[in-house]
């Protein structure tokens, strides 16, 4: 009796076990889906160019001497007005000092001769000089004035070289490696001589080039759709192997004409560094609008799988049955999302999550995203 009632109960724990397994397996897997985004988008196309900076100016030298000093680190920041290089002073600090004391000579004359003629001048009322010792002292004073704008210029002259010997940056900027080293020779008077390139990287310009083909289908496209404006376009420039890191910059020239050699039509973007980011001579990707797409069907880039045959999403029918479906693509927006241009329709719903999940045929629960 005892050995019935055991295999009784052991088949029941086993019939309620296959209950228990066919309700799992006819439970359906929760799965996240999603309606395609419909917007217009701007399209762009990527082009690479590369940095410059937007005012480089070269520090010279422009007079004679052993240059004493150089005050400022290579390749770091300097401000406007700030001393860079000094050379020997000693020679000009001299020709100030003999100016000045030429000028006060000559000063000292002109005052003597003025007196002079004053008194000719009066003298010759009365015949007490005679007409000729009056032009004299009248040329004398001309001379004398002559002499003292001489010494003026002279002075001017010897104060402009002292101040040649305290080299100063005109620009904030950074400093590029100076070409001489203290102690060294210059001969910067007559020929000036470079010592060093101030760069102000505070505004930046990015140069690439576009073939002929892509200019003219962006001219067309431009001219078609008023949306795109044809000046000051906004563009993006991206720096790094994943282009993560984006800054945004302005149009501001295209080439009057075409390189025969290449085909290419370089332009340029302008952009704004002000926390010196960015260094010239980097190489960026930049990209320029040239069309809009008007309601555009994007889905979530990581949503689209790859086979032999392309790309290919998994969609799901008003049965909740999942399909692959192979579509086409167009560009990356906004980094994550990524236009359809065939294949899928915006009432559709795509599964979003849990791609290795789910297989053709497959029913699941939809969880709208």
């Amino acid at each position: 009796m005892k050995t019935i009632i055991i295999i009784a109960l052991s088949g029941m724990l086993i019939t309620g076990c296959g209950k228990k397994e066919t309700s799992a397996k006819m439970e359906a897997l929760p799965v996240e889906v999603a309606k395609p985004v419909v917007k217009d988008v701007t399209l762009t196309r990527d082009y690479p160019g590369y940095l410059t900076a937007a005012t480089s100016l070269d520090i010279v030298g422009r007079v004679n001497g052993t240059l004493l000093s150089k005050n400022y680190v290579s390749g770091g920041r300097v401000k406007k007005g700030q001393t860079l290089f000094v050379v020997d002073p000693t020679l000009y600090e001299n020709a100030v000092k003999q100016a000045e004391a030429g000028l006060k000579t000559a000063k000292a004359n002109l005052d003597y001769a003025r007196s002079n003629y004053e008194r000719m001048k009066e003298a010759i009322k009365s015949d007490a000089v005679s007409r000729i010792q009056f032009i004299q002292a009248e040329s004398n004073v001309e001379t004398c004035e002559a002499a003292v704008s001489n010494a003026e210029a002279e002075l001017k002259t010897a104060r402009t070289n002292l101040s040649y010997c305290y080299i100063k940056s005109p620009i904030d900027g950074i400093a590029d490696l100076a070409e001489y080293s203290d102690g060294a020779y210059i001969s910067g008077e007559g020929n000036p001589v470079r010592l060093t390139t101030i760069y102000q990287d505070a505004q930046l310009y990015s140069y690439f080039d576009i073939s002929d083909n892509q200019y003219l289908a962006f001219e067309l496209l431009r001219a078609a759709d008023t949306k795109i404006p044809r000046a000051d376009h906004s563009v993006t420039l991206r720096v790094g192997t994943d282009g993560s890191k984006t800054w945004q910059g302005k149009l501001n020239y295209l080439s009057p004409s075409f390189s025969l050699s290449t085909g290419t039509m370089r332009l340029r973007a302008e952009l704004d560094n002000p926390d010196g980011v960015l260094k010239p001579g980097l190489y960026v990707s930049v990209t320029l609008p040239y069309a809009l797409a008007e309601k555009a069907v994007l889905v979530d880039n990581a949503s689209i799988g790859t086979d032999q045959l392309g790309k290919y999403l998994y969609v799901v029918n008003d049965s909740n049955v999942v399909s692959s479906r192979h579509i086409e693509v167009g560009q990356l927006v906004d980094d994550n999302m990524r236009i359809v241009t065939a294949g899928l329709s915006p009432d559709e719903r795509y599964v979003t999550k849990a791609l290795m999940k789910v297989r053709q045929g497959m029913k699941i629960m939809p969880v709208m995203k």
